[in-house]
């Protein structure tokens, strides 16, 4: 709608008072809230169609065009990416970290990281409180912070974008990377039966970890395949820690009869296995068979090499911010086209044999 008062296109005012419209402007004009206004920008479909026309035609009047970088103040928004997680296990922070980063790189955002312990009484008041006085645009979610669902609720609450990365789908593809952890375990289960192992042990991480539980199923779905099952004496947790995996470890191999192949939840425990099997004179694979998951920088560096199953976690990084920063895309839809699957695979190396005869 074409409108000749005396005015330049984008000016609202009278006189010397003309200035540049803003989305202030437009939310008065369309007698809505200022998120409102940023909702049909950020083309969101979770606006009323009458209302989102009546927008655009003001938008239009006005030839408004939002500015990337007061886009960010009007809405209260650094350009500061948050990384929130809860785990253990400190090669898998920095790896994760270095994907962010790589992502990041020469698109005006930075990274915060945050540390937290799901099961503190304080966990949801401190990521509060974090979000809000950093003013994140958005948060990347590694396992298991991506897992729970008070922490979700609260960022939808704070309008925070978001990208969770878990073993299984628990969100929309736009926010959701998925590891299909489960089919790793069970490629390492097939690789064990097929070389002859009969007694199969496990050493899960933490139960409050989902990933934890889903590499025990999948594992023991490809026991089943072969005609095995995974005896309960021979399946012990953990906590995704060395030291933890070497505690198991060492109960594991004071059974008798012990195990002769063990497959743990991650590298650190099957590490940990590794000086339990040593200071009892065990050796590796001749006497026993160790697999772990992840594929650490450790896993190729330690004697024998460890056979483990690959998940590739710079790259999740990577992937996961690249999908958050889609979020903010002019096509919504962008983030949901982007890659949301990553396939673990197994890496056969030293520490895994057949059976002592």
């Amino acid at each position: 709608m074409a409108r000749d008062d005396g005015k330049a296109k984008g000016d609202v005012g009278e006189g010397a008072a003309k200035k540049r419209a803003t989305i202030n402007d437009i939310a008065r004009l369309a007698q809505v809230s200022k998120k409102t206004v940023s909702r049909v920008i950020n083309r969101s479909p979770f606006v009323k169609e009458e209302t989102r026309v009546k927008i655009e035609a003001i938008i239009e009047e006005l030839g408004f065009a939002p500015d990337p970088q007061a886009r960010g103040l009007a809405f209260r928004r650094s350009f500061l990416v948050g990384m929130i997680y809860d785990q253990p296990n400190p090669q898998y922070v920095v790896d994760m970290q270095q994907g962010v980063l790589e992502a990041l790189r020469g698109s005006g955002y930075e990274l915060v990281v945050h540390p937290c312990s799901r099961t503190s009484p304080q966990f949801l008041s401190d990521i509060r409180a974090f979000v809000e006085r950093q003013k994140l645009y958005g948060v990347v979610l590694p396992p298991s912070a991506s897992e729970d669902e008070r922490l979700i609720e609260l960022l939808d609450e704070l309008d925070c974008h978001y990208v969770r990365i878990a073993s299984v789908s628990l969100d929309e593809p736009a926010s959701m990377l998925v590891t299909h952890d489960d089919a790793g375990a069970a490629e390492a289960a097939r690789h064990l039966a097929e070389l002859g192992h009969t007694r199969i042990a496990h050493i899960s991480g933490p139960a409050l970890f989902r990933s934890a539980h889903i590499r025990r199923e999948g594992f023991v779905r490809g026991l089943k395949e072969h005609g095995l099952d995974l005896e309960a004496r021979y399946s012990l947790e953990a906590g995704y820690t060395f030291e933890s995996g070497a505690d198991a470890g060492a109960k594991l191999l004071d059974m008798q009869p012990r195990p002769t192949a063990v497959f743990t939840g991650n590298d650190e425990m099957a590490l940990g296995v590794f000086k339990a099997a040593r200071e009892r004179g065990l050796r590796i694979p001749e006497d026993l068979s160790v697999v772990g998951y992840d594929d650490s920088p450790m896993a190729s560096r330690v004697w024998p090499n460890l056979t483990t199953v690959r998940l590739p976690i710079r790259d999740m990084g990577r992937m996961a911010a690249e999908k958050l920063l889609l979020q903010s895309s002019e096509d919504s839809r962008a983030a949901a086209r982007a890659a949301s699957d990553v396939r673990p695979a197994l890496v056969v190396r030293e520490s895994s044999g057949r059976p002592p005869a």
